[in-house]
């Protein structure tokens, strides 16, 4: 049950905190791994978003008592106005015993153009920033319908951990098949919306599933990781030896995620209200699962022949803009545009100044538009 966020204020209430600028954050930077202290919270609000995510049942815990607060916060994803729109919020028992969480947001007064099914980034939940870009998208005449992967968000499964990225693109697979069997969409043309290892995973289940979709966007997609991501390559061997025993340890080393990746600096801050995100070292099974499935991918482009649209950042330090030029050149898709978004870093649509979010939200439904007319 949903936790009442006016018990967890001492000073501020819930009505000021809504205008308060993000500084609200503790500035001192944070270890990985490390809680990040709010101001104006209770210490038993505190708690609730310090204890240990490692189950499900405390990020679960922690979205129920912190998902208004991150709704208020000062960031365009979550000031944009939007129509009316039908949300619902699922939890399924999936064919390996997992519960996963998905949500829907569909335009209430209109019936959707078509469907896009978003798959979400490393770390990352379909709760939180998503919710600006589905509500978006939602107004635009579009359904969209969102899922955590096991192990991450609200869906079961040891945090941050993906044993066989194979299992987690049949899991993806096995949900979105369901959810297009909905008799009031089943007809509707269907697009795949990749961001980052979404971007990944949006590839893999259009090689499974080859005459499936009607497109695809891939923001960032992962298709290399930045070659400044990687360890040192005997660091690399030593870390996947260690693997085939430890594999669920987190041992590998890696920079700070939100500020390669977001370039405005006060949504970077904002980032830190992504309460459930995976924040800690990437557990080594995970890390050699990331690492052989861009090897994997780098050498299949050519096998991608769905109508495309790829949006990178010239500067994005995370994964490599390189191979999504190299993407696009490669894919065997007949129809196909790349966008590089000059200065911009990875997070296209979170972390970048308010204008460059919209342009890229612009460019995204414009290409829907496009396919869809």
């Amino acid at each position: 049950m949903a936790l009442k966020s006016d018990k967890f204020f001492r000073r501020h209430s819930f009505d000021a905190l809504k205008t308060r600028k993000p500084n609200c954050v503790k500035s001192e930077k944070a270890e990985m791994g490390k809680s990040v202290k709010f101001e104006g919270i209770s210490e038993e609000l505190q708690k609730i978003i310090d204890a240990n995510m490692d189950k499900v049942g405390a990020r679960r815990h922690a979205r129920d008592a912190f998902k208004d607060i991150q709704l208020s916060i000062d960031h365009c994803l979550f000031k944009m106005p939007h129509a009316r729109l039908k949300m619902k919020e699922s939890y399924e028992v999936n064919s390996r015993g997992l519960e996963i969480f998905s949500k829907s947001w569909l335009p209430e007064t209109i019936p959707p153009k078509a469907m896009v099914y978003f798959c979400h980034g490393y770390g990352d939940t379909c709760t939180f920033f998503v919710e600006g870009i589905a509500r978006k998208l939602a107004s635009s005449g579009y359904g969209v319908f969102a899922m955590d992967y096991p192990g991450f968000g609200l869906s079961e499964g040891l945090h941050g951990y993906i044993p066989s990225f194979d299992k987690l693109v049949d899991d993806v697979i096995e949900h979105y098949s369901k959810a297009k069997e909905n008799p009031e969409i089943c007809n509707l043309p269907s697009f795949l919306f990749g961001q980052s290892m979404g971007g990944a995973v949006a590839l893999k289940v259009h090689m499974k599933q080859p005459d499936a979709w009607n497109g695809a966007v891939l923001l960032a997609p992962m298709c290399k990781i930045a070659d400044d991501m990687v360890p040192p390559w005997l660091v690399t061997q030593i870390l996947v030896g260690i693997a085939k025993f430890l594999p669920k340890q987190k041992l590998v080393p890696q920079q700070d995620l939100a500020e390669l990746a977001f370039r405005d600096v006060k949504k970077r801050e904002q980032a830190a209200y992504n309460v459930i995100a995976y924040k800690h070292k990437p557990r080594l099974q995970t890390a050699v699962e990331l690492l052989n499935t861009t090897q994997e991918l780098e050498k299949q482009l050519d096998k991608v022949y769905l109508p495309l649209l790829i949006l990178h950042g010239e500067n994005d330090r995370v994964t490599d803009p390189s191979i999504s030029k190299a993407l696009y050149e490669k894919a065997s898709s007949s129809d196909k545009k790349l966008i590089l978004y000059k200065d911009a870093y990875h997070s296209l649509l979170e972390g970048e100044p308010d204008e460059m979010i919209l342009k890229v939200l612009g460019d995204i439904i414009s290409w829907l538009d496009e396919h869809t007319s």
